[in-house]
């Protein structure tokens, strides 16, 4: 697949750098400029980070970053089997517990939402970060309503980062997660309290709180664009139909 010329390889991060260095230069380079593409396609392209992600993957199958690389950009396709061959792969080459929530999530995926909340109450959660611990929170909350368990996902979300005030990267995703299960639950009042106060710690805009709070008070947007293609439509087929009349 072509690479921009303005990818140098350069831009990955120092620590997957030095795990190339295993590699002969230039194939650490090549490496390295589809692992770039990977991640700058990941969100916008996730098919065309994919099929990077199988280059990088076709070159250096033993570097534990191309493996993780590799699982993301499957993931991201929802190609949760591969994802989750290729997530056990790193974490066997690494020993890291980082990457269990999302191995987790992809049993979700694969319909074995009894096999993430297993892992849930594996030790390997007790190893993980305070983002990991949330993270595996979100994935156990997701598997309960995938069981048909809403009430329990409710319950499940409640904690000590969801009560603190102090906003954390993964803060507005766990707010949004409360108000998305307590509306399914019927609890629209406290939904609609909570999806504010995920759209107060959302930032980087990760959620569409502001529109599900919209949704609520029954506010409807409209295009202006749309709107006005309308216009022009209307406009158009009035003097199409005088012509008409003029020919008759």
């Amino acid at each position: 697949m072509p690479i921009p010329e303005d990818v140098t390889g350069e831009e990955i991060d120092k620590d997957v750098r030095q795990e190339l260095l295993s590699l002969p230069k230039t194939l650490a380079d090549d490496v390295a400029k589809n692992l770039v593409m990977v991640a700058k396609l990941l969100d916008e392209e996730p098919e065309k980070a994919y099929g990077y992600s199988r280059v990088a993957l076709r070159l250096a199958s033993r570097v534990a970053a191309v493996r993780e690389a590799a699982g993301f950009a499957a993931y991201a396709v929802g190609k949760y089997s591969e994802a989750l061959a290729e997530f056990r792969a790193a974490r066997r080459m690494t020993g890291s517990v980082e990457l269990w929530p999302v191995m987790a999530d992809c049993e979700r995926g694969l319909g074995r939402p009894e096999k993430a909340m297993a892992m849930a109450g594996e030790p390997e959660v007790q190893k993980l970060d305070k983002a990991g611990q949330v993270e595996m929170r979100l994935v156990a909350a997701g598997a309960r309503r995938d069981m048909g368990q809403a009430d329990a996902a409710v319950v499940t979300l409640q904690s000590p980062e969801l009560a603190s005030s102090a906003v954390h990267p993964w803060t507005a995703r766990l707010r949004y997660a409360y108000a998305d299960a307590l509306l399914a639950v019927g609890r629209e009042d406290e939904a609609r309290d909570w999806f504010a106060r995920a759209l107060e710690a959302d930032q980087g805009g990760t959620t569409d709180a502001s529109d599900r709070l919209a949704e609520l008070d029954g506010v409807e947007f409209t295009d202006a664009l749309d709107e006005d293609d309308e216009a022009d439509a209307a406009e158009g087929d009035g003097a199409r139909g005088e012509a008409g009349s003029a020919r008759d």
